[in-house]
């Protein structure tokens, strides 16, 4: 990940519109959006989980770790994101930070609690691909908008956004791709070209939607 220098903070999206008058989410507005998110991406992991199923960024990372050790995605997941929070601390923005350490508890918390409350018997692979990947992807949009990630890639991806003007889905593309490819030593070839698919899909909904000349609120 690059470190941006303590000069090139993310600043609020709305210095990208002409009268710098966009209108802020409430804490509540934060609040409820970063639980949304969260379980929509809780039930999008889950459906991945149930055909072993991969996605990219620190999701995918921790869903490779999950199925090689035993070791649950929630646990996994949370503690590779700790290495981050420093570097986030202390180059990011502090509500982006604290926003983005809230989704990855809730995250983690969410996927712990779904396998208890949520039992599903059959699934088609390729359905659980793309729905798994829809349902991730509004996710992430949600977080990105109310200016917040599940840590590590998203960071990157977020600061490159607002810093170089590069589309999210792009870059995030580019890098789950990469990801899901280092599962062929794992998993067979037919469930990596589906997660392939289900993260084209999930990034498709961020390069659409995740434009701040779309949508413009801090």
């Amino acid at each position: 990940m690059t470190e941006p220098s303590p000069a090139a903070l993310p600043q609020p999206l709305a210095q990208a519109t002409p009268s710098g008058d966009a209108a802020r989410h409430s804490r509540t507005e934060d609040a409820f959006a970063l639980f949304s998110a969260t379980l929509l991406i809780a039930l999008g992991v889950s459906l991945y989980t149930q055909d072993h199923l991969l996605t990219g960024g620190m999701a995918g990372l921790a869903l490779l770790l999950h199925y090689a050790s035993g070791f649950s995605f929630g646990q996994v997941f949370f503690v590779l994101n700790l290495p981050f929070y420093l570097l986030a601390w202390r180059r990011m923005e502090r509500a982006f930070v604290v926003k983005t350490m809230v989704a990855v508890g809730l995250l983690s918390a969410l996927t712990e609690l779904t396998p208890h409350v949520l039992h599903i018997q059959s699934l088609d692979p390729l359905y659980g691909a793309v729905v798994g990947g829809l349902l991730m992807g509004v996710g992430f949009l949600m977080l990105f908008r109310h200016r917040a990630s599940l840590g590590g890639v998203g960071i990157l991806v977020f600061y490159l956004q607002e810093r170089r003007g590069w589309k999210a889905g792009h870059i995030q593309m580019a890098i789950d791709c990469c990801i899901v490819l280092l599962a062929l030593w794992t998993t067979p070839l037919p469930q990596v070209a589906l997660s392939v698919t289900g993260a084209v899909v999930l990034n498709l909904i961020l390069a659409m939607n995740h434009r701040s000349d779309r949508y413009i609120a801090s």
